[in-house]
């Protein structure tokens, strides 16, 4: 062989992929793991998978347990069987959410906007960012029968349950008295207000999931000064986030 030729062989394995870093790969991607993720979620069992790809059983529990190196064909195949691109098995997976709020390092706050306040309240989500719902502890304390408790309304749902006390909750025109162990989900764009009944506070867990309904089509028309005014209102966060609105 020519020195021309072992350069040339030196510079091609140079280049070629190490069988070991290709493995390493294809198990840091959790590749097996995924297909089993994808079999599951539908109810499908491995033979059943295998009618549909044309893999054996046996081949797809290996492919599972990391114990071949699927080529493309065949995850194309399987890919297809679940409606997903190639792409899915080699995209970055995101992070599991887990965050846990210790009771000592909430703060307890007050309604705001209202004095005296008909709550008082702790963020149960506070340290989760782009979060999709808020939970809430409320703490609603008696008020004087002559005052009235502040409505309020914000985009998306409520849940609410009670812990302990007892509470009257007024939803547009509809009124309902709550007890311990009562629960209520509710369209929060309708105007609601809580007010605890007894002589003790009331304790209730709430959650707040900020998802718009969806948008009504309305006849074009100018728009007066006051549908501004409340379209403004309405947007989410325009009441800040302190709490519930």
């Amino acid at each position: 062989m020519s020195e021309l030729s072992i350069v040339r062989s030196e510079a091609v394995q140079k280049n070629q992929v190490d069988p070991a870093t290709a493995e390493r790969f294809i198990a840091e991607k959790h590749i097996g793991e995924r297909i089993k993720r994808l079999r599951l979620k539908k109810s499908m069992g491995l033979v059943e998978l295998g009618k549909h790809t044309g893999l054996s059983a046996s081949f797809l529990s290996q492919l599972e347990t990391g114990r071949v190196v699927p080529t493309l064909r065949n995850l194309a195949r399987i890919a297809m069987v679940f409606s997903k691109d190639l792409s899915y098995f080699f995209d970055t997976e995101p992070r599991s959410m887990f965050r846990v709020h210790r009771r000592k390092e909430r703060v307890r706050l007050p309604q705001t906007g209202v004095e005296p306040p008909t709550y008082f309240f702790e963020s149960l989500g506070y340290m989760v960012p782009d979060r999709h719902m808020d939970p809430y502890f409320a703490e609603f304390v008696p008020l004087a029968k002559e005052l009235q408790p502040k409505a309020h309304v914000h985009p998306g749902f409520e849940f609410l349950y009670v812990l302990d006390g007892e509470l009257d909750l007024q939803h547009g025109e509809q009124k309902c008295s709550l007890g311990a162990g009562d629960a209520v989900y509710f369209d929060a764009s309708t105007a609601h207000s809580y007010r605890c009944i007894g002589n003790k506070p009331a304790g209730a867990l709430i959650v707040t999931m900020h998802q718009p309904l969806p948008a009504m089509q309305l006849p074009l028309r100018p728009l007066t000064s006051t549908v501004v005014s409340q379209a403004v209102a309405s947007e989410p966060g325009h009441a800040g986030d302190e709490g519930i609105r």
